[in-house]
């Protein structure tokens, strides 16, 4: 199935083509509209035969017309798309390592992204475009191992037989794992030998035998055990084997998102992908930013050069509001990696020579006096697992018949005291209060209620129950049942009953319930959609609702989540989501909340504050993993960047590294 969104022109005449074009550029000024509406509706082909008409008939080059006639950005995107496609890569690389410095990123992607016959087509337009060697001149702008990985992609020898030898796929899983993880320092050259040679349906899974016998993605441990462009290559590599379509439409993304633009990376990949899977990229792009790339460029670019983009992107994926095979593969795939059982860890430990004395004593002596020693404080506090902070409460009381909470909150203030007060809280009273806070008062922190219900499990959720009872003498079912409403308030009270199923999947009940989720059809106002979601996705264990969402896929080609946010809204479509990312991967939930605490313009320390303190001892390094993987910035340098003092201090211990 054709999957570029530029195709050959119906009754396309080439001479017709070249004179429309001659006379849009004739006398003074040009026509540019009349220039890109022509250049973009044409195939590639067809505009190779545009250049040679045009030369019969006038004598004269067409691109180097157009170069004189057109400026800017502008001018470099239609000049691109005039060029064959092999010519146009041969380009973009001799401009990559031309002058001063070389241009590592634009070697990755071409060199990373390319078929076996696309290489060898560029390798042959290269030669004849300058007469030079190409491999010759990447050795000579390149060194160490980055050099010796584009050498191997330059080969196109990479294998190309879909049949999979089962035995081979665990040797090299496990080889990549020794040369690695297992390594003292690391084997490089194995990397590069099975990465740069195998079949990307081999390698699929390679990766995820990877991740079954590792307890990570590759992606994770090569960002580990490599470094520097050589790493980012590898990574790019493993990117386009998963699915080129993600990889360009987070290249995309990446060039367009921040301040300014970069267009050379906006022009090449679409005008490279423009007749090959530009549908499928803006499916993935849609899916993965929750905004249209149509729109991306359409807020970021200007003028002609704007309308010409638009063009080849080809259509608006948000007025249309679909979803596509390849963003369902691309979902289907996260949802087989989420089932792998990952161990969970956090950041914390019980410290190894713990004497709840002695620290209530450093406690007291760090409040004692004039001043306080907030970084005695933090050392201790954060230092420490939450049952022993228990025993030193206990400690402190016992020796100098004081309250530790009330003193910390005498000496403390700020979102350090917040902080530290939180930690010293048994979990299940620190999420009672929480949720205490988000329902009295004048109006309701629904995101609060939501990311807490959504993401506990039923032995926190009782733990909650107790708590809640004896700090505020009221149930929490009766507080939210008052503070909320509809769908929304029977979501939070089902649950917080904490009696969701704990059994493994059930495959028949899966297929069963992924139908009753993909029902629209029912007139029944019993079973409403949002009661049918509500009984499946508060009730049904963890890895039964993974096996539900994989046949919600595969019988509907939409991921539940999208589903979810096409067909409800407002609370009832952020907790079924939540939910939804709780199920799937909650520490990946975590971080992207983390990220938007942080990103921007101030920082919500509230939501930072919580789930710092929240997931320091069950899955807070999965959490700075995911983290990485989703933001390429570390959760330690994002908070670094965006706290400062004692708060930063506390916060950074918490964090426990630097990935």
């Amino acid at each position: 199935v054709y999957r570029g969104s530029v195709k050959d022109f119906q009754g396309f005449d080439a001479n017709q083509d070249a004179e429309a074009l001659y006379n849009a550029m004739k006398g003074f000024g040009s026509d540019k509209e009349a220039i890109l509406d022509l250049i973009t509706s044409r195939s590639n082909k067809q505009r190779v035969e545009i250049c040679q008409a045009y030369k019969s008939l006038y004598g004269k080059d067409l691109i180097a017309d157009l170069k004189y006639e057109l400026t800017g950005k502008f001018e470099r995107l239609i000049v691109s798309l005039m060029r064959p496609p092999a010519y146009g890569d041969a380009k973009e690389i001799k401009d990559a390592i031309s002058g001063v410095g070389t241009d590592e990123k634009c070697l990755i992607e071409i060199l990373a992204s390319r078929t076996n016959q696309e290489i060898h087509d560029l390798v042959a337009a290269y030669k004849d475009a300058y007469g030079r060697d190409l491999e010759a001149d990447i050795v000579g702008d390149t060194s160490g191992h980055f050099k010796k990985m584009l050498v191997v992609l330059l080969q196109g020898a990479r294998e190309e037989d879909d049949v999979v030898s089962e035995d081979l796929v665990e040797q090299d899983a496990k080889d990549l794992l020794e040369a690695g993880e297992l390594k003292w320092g690391t084997d490089e050259a194995q990397f590069i030998y099975i990465l740069g040679r195998r079949s990307r349906q081999h390698l699929r899974l390679v990766f995820d035998e990877y991740l079954k016998i590792a307890g990570k993605p590759i992606e994770r441990s090569i960002r580990g055990e490599l470094s520097g462009d050589f790493e980012k290559l590898m990574l790019a590599v493993v990117k386009c084997i998963r699915s080129k379509a993600e990889y360009f439409a987070e290249r995309l993304y990446k060039a367009m998102k921040g301040l300014g633009t970069r267009d050379n990376t906006l022009i090449r990949i679409m005008v490279s992908r423009s007749e090959i899977d530009m549908l499928d990229i803006r499916e993935v792009f849609r899916t993965k930013y929750e905004k249209s790339l149509y729109n991306m460029i359409k807020e970021d670019t200007s003028g002609e050069y704007k309308k010409a983009l638009l063009k080849l992107c080809g259509g608006d994926d948000d007025a249309a509001g679909e979803f596509f095979p390849e963003a369902a593969q691309v979902a289907y795939r996260m949802w087989e990696l989420s089932a792998v059982k990952v161990e969970l860890r956090g950041t914390v430990q019980p410290a190894g020579d713990f004497n709840d004395d002695g620290d209530a004593q450093v406690l007291r002596k760090a409040m004692k006096g004039l001043g306080t020693d907030e970084g005695a404080i933090i050392e201790v506090v954060t230092k420490r697992s939450n049952a022993q902070r228990q025993q030193i409460i206990k400690a402190y009381k016992a020796h100098y018949g004081r309250d530790l909470l009330a003193d910390l909150k005498s000496e403390l203030s700020g979102s350090l005291a917040k902080l530290i007060l939180g930690l010293m809280l048994t979990p299940a009273q620190y999420d009672a209060k929480q949720l205490r806070k988000a329902v009295e008062g004048a109006g309701t922190d629904e995101s609060v209620l939501i990311e807490i219900m959504a993401t506990r499990n039923n032995q926190e959720i009782r733990a909650i129950n107790e708590a809640y009872q004896e700090a505020y003498h009221k149930s929490l079912e009766d507080d939210l049942s008052s503070d909320t409403s509809g769908h929304f308030k029977r979501i939070l009270v089902s649950l917080a009953l904490g009696n969701r199923d704990e059994g493994p999947e059930n495959l028949t009940q899966a297929h069963e319930d992924a139908k009753k989720l993909a029902d629209v059809s029912s007139n029944d106002s019993s079973d409403s959609l949002e009661t049918r979601f509500l009984s499946i996705l508060c009730t049904r264990s963890y890895p039964h609702l993974r096996r539900v969402f994989q046949e919600f896929i595969k019988m509907t080609n939409h991921d539940v989540e999208h589903a979810i946010k096409k067909r409800m809204s407002g609370d009832v479509r952020d907790a079924f989501v939540a939910v939804v990312r709780s199920v799937k991967n909650k520490p990946a939930f975590f971080a992207d909340k983390l990220y938007k605490s942080m990103k921007g313009a101030g920082t919500d320390e509230r939501t930072l504050t919580r789930i710092m303190i929240s997931r320091s001892e069950i899955d807070l390094f999965n959490i700075r993993g995911e983290f990485i993987d989703l933001f390429d910035k570390s959760l330690h340098h994002m908070i670094e960047k965006d706290t400062s003092g004692d708060y930063r201090k506390a916060l950074l211990a918490l964090c426990g590294g630097e990935d």
